[in-house]
């Protein structure tokens, strides 16, 4: 039965309230956020309630919990807590060339330890640099512009619906293909942010701001290193959840919360070792460390409210995109790109990916890559994948690291702009890039 429209009526209330209300009354939002949040949530099961009866309400808000905002929180919060206790310390100064370097390096990672994981390590190190910097907030756009998102899709650890088309049986090495999309997007924005950045960086030189140079500019030191052995342990960690479905061991298996609904034994495995690495990475690095990384716990408090409220309100709305996505009249790659980009942009983008590869694969094609879902065309698969991954940088909810990023750089004294304006940005200077991508690589 197909989910009526009105259910959605929640999730579109909760992004109206990331949107507005920081800049209607900032104050009411900080204090009240979390009431807010509650409230969109509880009115989501109400309406789902009413339609379906309690029971499926709340069956539907913890099969959001349980399957969806659990494993999505604990990897966000062992990803910060690792990274929080790694410092890059030097006297390197964010000029634009250093500051290219950074979002280069960062955005490279993304594919080999998560773009959660980039951004957790590298972000500390980008506003230490700009730290004597006015004008910052640009830098940290780009940033969740290229490591947050882009960087993270050449493997499926790169990002969630990487992992999951994986899951499906795409190979793990293919998505390697894409490395031409990401380095034409990355190419791109990197020279857009250049020139920005060294606009801005004369800027501040004219009216007095200068970095330390009291010290050699070339001196960098790396504590806490040891972390990296548990930020390895943390992409095991999701790289297992996706391997041990194969094996029937696992397969059905897990913790009941209700009658019909259970924790599975892979995620319970996934979030043991990431919460495992979490413990043994504080127990092993001195306070002094995420003193001077000016650790708090305001940023994962603030993230991990507001998406619980976002993963609960959204089930309807994943709902009807399920209904809705084999009945949609799309065939061609450059429709996959832009439908998965933009519903991702709002949506979970691994629900919104599956919908889509289900889509492509009751399509009938007879040549392409095998999936359990059926044969898609790599050209389609390439398109899904991509605006998955590419277009989660559309909006500050559109992939778990991009609000982090935020937060953090709010608690570090960065003015970052509003939801709406954030999608300025995004609509500005993402969208020509996007629209290159569907014109040379999924017409």
């Amino acid at each position: 039965m197909q989910e009526p429209l009105w259910t959605c009526i929640p999730f579109v209330g909760m992004l109206l309230s990331i949107a507005l209300f920081p800049i209607l009354n900032p104050r009411i939002w900080e204090k009240h956020m979390p009431l807010i949040t509650g409230f969109w949530a509880v009115l989501a099961v109400v309406l789902l309630s009413v339609k379906y009866g309690i029971a499926s309400g709340l069956e539907t808000a913890a099969d959001g919990i349980v399957n969806d905002y659990l494993t999505f929180i604990v990897l966000l919060l062992g990803l910060y807590c690792v990274a929080g206790n790694i410092r890059f310390e030097g006297d390197l100064a964010g000029s634009p060339r250093i500051n290219v370097f950074l979002l280069l390096v960062g955005t490279l990672l993304s594919s080999f330890i998560g773009t959660t994981g980039s951004s957790m390590l590298m972000i500390r190190p980008v506003i230490q640099m700009n730290s004597w910097r006015t004008r910052r907030h640009h830098i940290m756009i780009f940033f969740i512009f290229l490591i947050s998102n882009i960087g993270g899709c050449l493997t499926p650890v790169g990002d969630p619906p990487l992992l999951m088309g994986f899951m499906q049986g795409v190979p793990f090495a293919w998505s390697f293909r894409l490395f031409p999309v990401m380095i034409l997007n990355t190419a791109v924005l990197l020279f857009v942010f250049y020139r920005i950045d060294r606009k801005a960086y004369r800027k501040d030189i004219e009216e007095g701001c200068r970095p330390d140079l009291s010290k050699p500019d070339t001196t960098l030191k790396l504590e806490g290193v040891h972390n990296l052995l548990f930020l390895l342990m943390i992409i095991c960690a999701v790289l297992i959840s996706g391997i041990l479905p194969n094996y029937a061991f696992f397969k059905g298996k897990g913790i009941p919360i209700t009658p019909t609904l259970k924790f599975p034994l892979t995620s319970v495995v996934e979030v043991a070792i990431i919460l495992l690495s979490a413990w043994l990475s504080f127990r092993t690095t001195p306070r002094e460390v995420r003193r001077r990384n000016h650790f708090t716990w305001g940023a994962i408090q603030e993230v991990a409210v507001l998406f619980i409220g976002i993963f609960i309100t959204m089930q309807p709305a994943l709902i009807v995109l399920k209904h809705l996505g084999p009945e949609m009249d799309i065939d061609k790659p450059y429709q996959m790109f832009v439908l998965t980009g933009l519903l991702s942009s709002f949506l979970d983008n691994t629900p919104t990916y599956m919908v889509f590869l289900t889509t492509a694969g009751s399509l009938h094609f007879t040549q392409g890559i095998h999936t359990l879902l059926g044969t898609v065309p790599a050209e389609m698969l390439a398109a899904i994948s991509c605006g998955a991954v590419f277009m989660g940088a559309n909006t500050y909810i559109g992939n778990a690291p991009n609000f982090m990023v935020k937060s953090m750089s709010d608690e570090n004294g960065i003015r970052m702009p509003s939801f709406f304006g954030y999608m300025k940005w995004s609509v500005c200077i993402l969208g020509p890039v996007f629209l290159l991508d569907a014109l040379l690589f999924f017409r």
